[in-house]
């Protein structure tokens, strides 16, 4: 399993699951049966009002050239424009990828840019158009990062959906039923949050690297807007954070 590695805005770094050549053509196989769908329907529409019966006079019969170009013109705009689009107004994501749960990503640790969007469907004319395919299924098959020409240029890639470990996995001790929470902020956090503090105290455990815990127990204080008191250290405070959240999101659940 490849992962590439991101530095998220809490200067944390977190693994993906990297998106293989093979999510990637089965998102496109999708996408491309979407617009066989679309011009499928368009078709069916023209030959319900300009059928058999209705293009008996040069009238009609030009009409419904017309409205066929008109429908070619669409559709063509749906193709060339699709990615651009969804990528930019789903989350870098077109129907395909969301369908196979991968996105597009920034290799920065943002989210990515409209420009990096536009690298991206610009290049797809390399990608797809002039080697028709190739370049995308060599590059991808064979960079790193699985990155086609059109993802290096724009510094992304694409990846799974979710990181490696998901919020459902963890397994937290249940806080005893007379259990105090310090800090009722923690509500505040998002399931998000508290898997990207079981991943730093579980880095923590393993390679004993004390900066990512301080990192992110600053970032936490100042998100909640808390502090804690001299005899707790950022492990034990993140720790508390996450128990207080437990305790928290189990009564609400009550």
């Amino acid at each position: 399993m490849q992962t590439v590695r991101i530095t998220t805005s809490q200067n944390i770094d977190i693994d993906y699951q990297v998106a293989g050549l093979g999510d990637r053509v089965a998102a496109r196989a999708i996408d491309y049966m979407i617009f066989l769908v679309v011009y499928t329907i368009m078709i069916t529409i023209m030959v319900a009002f300009y059928g058999p019966s209705g293009i008996d006079s040069s009238e009609n019969s030009a009409e419904s050239g017309r409205l066929f170009i008109i429908i070619i013109v669409v559709w063509l705009g749906l193709c060339v424009f699709y990615d651009l689009l969804t990528e930019v107004f789903l989350n870098g994501q077109s129907i395909g990828k969301r369908s196979m749960k991968i996105k597009v990503i920034s290799l920065n640790g943002a989210r990515p840019g409209i420009g990096q969007y536009l690298l991206r469907w610009l290049f797809r004319i390399i990608d797809f158009g002039i080697t028709l395919g190739t370049a995308a299924v060599v590059t991808v098959a064979f960079s790193d990062k699985k990155q086609r020409i059109g993802d290096m240029v724009a510094g992304t890639t694409l990846v799974k959906t979710s990181t490696l470990t998901q919020f459902k996995d963890l397994v937290f001790t249940p806080p005893a039923e007379d259990y105090e929470p310090t800090y009722n902020e923690a509500m505040q956090l998002t399931d998000q949050d508290v898997v990207l503090i079981h991943e730093v105290i579980r880095n923590f455990n393993r390679t004993r690297n004390s900066n990512l815990v301080y990192k992110l127990a600053l970032r936490i204080k100042a998100h909640l807007h808390v502090s804690y008191p001299a005899d707790v250290n950022e492990y034990e405070f993140l720790e508390k954070i996450v128990n207080d959240y437990n305790f928290l999101i189990a009564k609400q659940d009550i």
